[in-house]
């Protein structure tokens, strides 16, 4: 870029080898300086007002009640200019519109090539957005978004207050529980409602993501960040 100063890069990712890894390809370039770690959403946003970071690469799954997406759109919100890469083990275009949406200037699939993330964290560094590979100016960004929006309104509502979540609060603590493997009836006892309530409350899931049984409702909020494998904890 013709600038003798390093991008500052914080990682944000709850997985230690995941870091470890990210760091190792990076302490090869000598553009590119990690100042950061953070392994959960709360800690990531006192980084980034801590470090100042000119790129913050973030996964979209995290622990600590707050997933990558609500982070993001935390971070924008104080520092509108700052470029965050979303990171996921999953691709779909839902999650692309919703990362966009809040604010990502790109959104990466986990396994990513070294040598791509290193040229989207330049190319997002220079004010630019890179959305499935192609390079785009805010103008381009912005049509790309509406057009997706358009497409796929349905079910998937861009609501800042459900942090782009159809699901209500207590349905999310509902199939928090179902991806641990907790029945109706241990729901209902877990929360202290009827299960007659747990059921209502599975049906306008099922309604809501548009799937046919509590396996496939886990699976689509796992996917999408709203919930967390494994979520399920004692100190809850």
């Amino acid at each position: 870029m013709g600038n003798n100063n390093p991008i500052r890069l914080l990682i944000v990712d709850d997985h230690p080898l995941f870091r470890a890894g990210l760091e190792q390809v990076m302490k090869y370039e000598d553009h590119i300086l990690i100042v950061g770690q953070s392994g959960d959403g709360k800690r990531a946003i006192e980084d980034a007002r801590r470090l100042s970071p000119d790129v913050i690469l973030l996964d979209v799954n995290l622990p600590g009640g707050m997933n990558g997406l609500q982070v993001a759109r935390q971070i924008k919100s104080e520092r509108p200019n700052l470029p965050i890469i979303i990171l996921t083990a999953y691709h779909d275009t839902e999650q692309v519109v919703h990362a966009i949406s809040v604010g990502a200037s790109s959104y990466c699939p986990k396994e990513v090539k070294p040598e791509e993330l290193i040229q989207i964290i330049e190319v997002v560094r220079q004010g630019y957005y890179v959305i499935d590979k192609v390079r785009m100016t805010k103008e381009q960004r912005d049509k790309w978004l509406d057009d997706q929006i358009r497409e796929l309104s349905g079910p998937y509502t861009i609501d800042g207050d459900e942090h782009y979540s159809p699901l209500s609060p207590r349905e999310t603590e509902i199939l928090k529980h179902v991806t641990g493997g907790m029945s109706n009836k241990e729901i209902a006892y877990k929360l202290g409602i009827s299960q007659q309530t747990v059921k209502n409350h599975m049906t306008s899931v099922l309604k809501k993501l548009n799937v046919d049984d509590r396996t496939q409702a886990a699976i689509t909020a796992i996917r999408r960040g709203w919930v967390r494998v494994n979520s399920e904890s004692k100190d809850e």
